[in-house]
């Protein structure tokens, strides 16, 4: 949907005065959920009520989180929602991912596993389609390569063993963690989760590639392979 620009004045500058002194004075708190994205669009979107529009991309999406990880295309298909707004969502996800995974990028990821999963969470938490991504470290557990692998339909993504041993040669690196979501939001994991972990587990043993865990992300929470005993 295109964006509005047909009003000249700005919309209800007194009001999105009043959102703005109590954001700068009570920090995000202080402000609810449609407020924030609504004086989020307001900046980019001036001459416009943003209020209704950010009422109605909550109820859409069901909650917060939903919304900012929501897919491009998805987003441009709410009403009053053009590029630029949709690019405002979109760099408050950029942010936030950034700063999460910012410990992750520069500590040894088996120090930082908490942070490794809020990141992992904030990501694929709330994905519609299955996305499968691997994590290749080197020998200290520093992140070489954090790479999408493959993004696939609601219930199947594909991965292959072969693959991924051969990538992991080249980058040289020492071990994978395997992550992916269950759009389901249910991060219990299936049999072929289980023997595709086993797969390049065996394989990389070969040649001395551990598989440190292999994690699965639902909005339920999360699952470890490696804790639950099956790696």
């Amino acid at each position: 949907m295109g964006e509005d620009r047909t009003k000249d004045e700005n919309y209800g500058e007194g009001h999105r005065s009043r959102l703005r002194e109590r954001l700068l004075s009570g920090g995000g708190d202080a402000l609810l959920d449609h407020e924030l994205i609504e004086y989020l669009l307001a900046v980019v979107r001036p001459r416009l009520d943003t209020k209704p529009i950010a009422k109605a991309l909550l109820a859409h999406y069901g909650n917060l989180a939903s919304l900012v990880t929501a897919d491009v295309e998805s987003l441009k298909q709410q009403p009053q929602m053009g590029e630029t707004s949709v690019a405002a969502i979109k760099i408050v996800q950029a942010v936030a991912l950034r700063m999460l995974s910012e410990p992750v990028r520069e500590q040894p990821i088996l120090a930082s596993w908490q942070s490794l999963l809020d990141y992992l969470r904030a990501d694929m938490a709330h994905l519609t389609i299955e996305r499968v991504r691997l994590l290749y470290l080197n020998s200290k557990n520093m992140l070489i390569r954090d790479e999408i692998a493959s993004e696939g339909s609601l219930d199947q993504a594909a991965v292959y063993t072969r693959e991924v041993i051969r990538r992991a040669i080249d980058l040289g690196a020492a071990a994978i963690i395997l992550v992916h979501n269950h759009p389901s939001g249910d991060s219990a994991p299936s049999r072929q989760d289980i023997a595709l972990t086993r797969d390049i587990a065996e394989a990389g043993k070969r040649l001395g590639i551990s598989v440190h865990d292999h994690v699965i992300i639902g909005k339920d929470g999360f699952t470890s392979l490696r804790s639950a005993g099956l790696i």
